[in-house]
């Protein structure tokens, strides 16, 4: 008999039949159903090697847990926070015919060269159809400043790249608006190579009017099926950060507008140039209320040198900024020095 055990006890422990898992869960993910695989062995959590990972292992993991089918084989450093160093890679390569109900039920092997840059990852289609997450951030990665590159947004501090199915022009205005940029002026559907994305996908649509503050204003739409690859990943380019100042007079809330463009600073052509105007001015400036000046009184400063920046200015005076004003392109103008505006405020 003790033979026997002995036998038995040989032939689960060789490679390929490893003493089998207690649990299995996802760890990192939007939701239950997708993350780093991680399993349990003698009351310790570790993760799988991606040896020989594929969709029927994944497969077995949705079965198991609960979830619906499996959409892909994402690599496990996507999802943050990483694993610990502490934490071991409990096994070394898994195989199912991805009939089974459970991981344990797999041939697995033993873990003899694996490091968590290896780590395995799942990817299910959550049961949970009205599930739609709302992103607590955004930014655009890999370009050359803050506000031109990749559109990422962040989710339980999670990066994710977003795909250009159901992104619009309007959702890009919100993105520039909430990063404190000027206009949008480029949306596209591809990036180059250099700047291809390697975060997980954000798999829900935002419907945003381009009125938002913020993207997380934005109605989100179901968390759906991933059916993009990151040649698909959104990217955006913003004007640069929209400054302005009252040069020439006495006092901050007075003078000649200038406007910075490109790290340059420009004057504004007063052609369409009113009241509402002035009021956006002062609001951005903090600086109370526009006093509406004379002619006199605004041609008191003198022409401005160098670059006109802006042309056909067009306020509804709700505005919180003039980068929310309609204008021409930036250096388009018919105008000369002797038409700059001033702008004259309460203070």
């Amino acid at each position: 008999m003790a033979l026997l055990f002995s036998l038995i006890l040989a032939i689960y422990t060789r490679p390929g039949f490893l003493a089998s898992p207690s649990g299995v869960r996802l760890v990192g993910g939007l939701h239950r159903c997708e993350g780093r695989v991680e399993v349990e062995q003698k009351g310790q959590w570790g993760t799988v090697c991606d040896d020989g990972w594929d969709i029927k292992d994944v497969a077995v993991v949705c079965r198991e847990l609960g979830c619906g089918a499996a959409s892909g084989t994402p690599s496990g450093i996507l999802y943050e926070p990483p694993a610990e160093k502490e934490q071991k890679v409990l096994i070394q390569s898994v195989s199912c015919t991805g009939t089974e109900d459970t991981l344990a039920q797999c041939e697995q092997e033993e873990v003899y060269d694996c490091s968590h840059d290896e780590d395995a990852g799942a990817s299910c289609e959550n049961p949970e159809s009205s599930f739609s997450p709302v992103p607590e951030g955004v930014r655009l990665a890999d370009g050359p400043g803050h506000c031109k590159g990749r559109v990422e947004v962040k989710h339980q501090n999670q990066w994710y790249t977003v795909c250009q199915t159901g992104w619009s022009l309007r959702a890009a205005k919100v993105v520039c608006r909430q990063l404190g940029c000027g206009r949008a002026v480029l949306t596209q559907k591809r990036c180059n190579k250099h700047a291809y994305g390697r975060k997980p996908i954000w798999l829900s649509q935002m419907s945003c009017s381009g009125r938002e503050a913020t993207l997380q204003d934005c109605p989100s739409g179901p968390w759906g099926k991933n059916t993009c690859n990151h040649d698909e990943d959104t990217w955006v380019e913003c004007e640069d950060p929209f400054d302005l100042r009252l040069v020439g007079g006495d006092n901050l809330c007075c003078g000649r507008l200038e406007v910075l463009h490109k790290g340059v600073w420009g004057s504004v052509c007063d052609d369409d140039w009113g009241e509402k105007e002035d009021q956006v001015v002062c609001k951005q400036l903090g600086c109370g209320k526009s006093l509406s000046p004379s002619f006199r009184n605004r041609k008191s400063y003198g022409p401005g040198v160098g670059r006109i920046w802006l042309d056909n200015v067009r306020c509804s005076g709700e505005e919180q900024s003039l980068e929310q004003c309609k204008h021409r392109f930036w250096g388009f103008h018919d105008c000369t020095h002797q038409e700059d505006v001033a702008v004259f405020c309460s203070g």
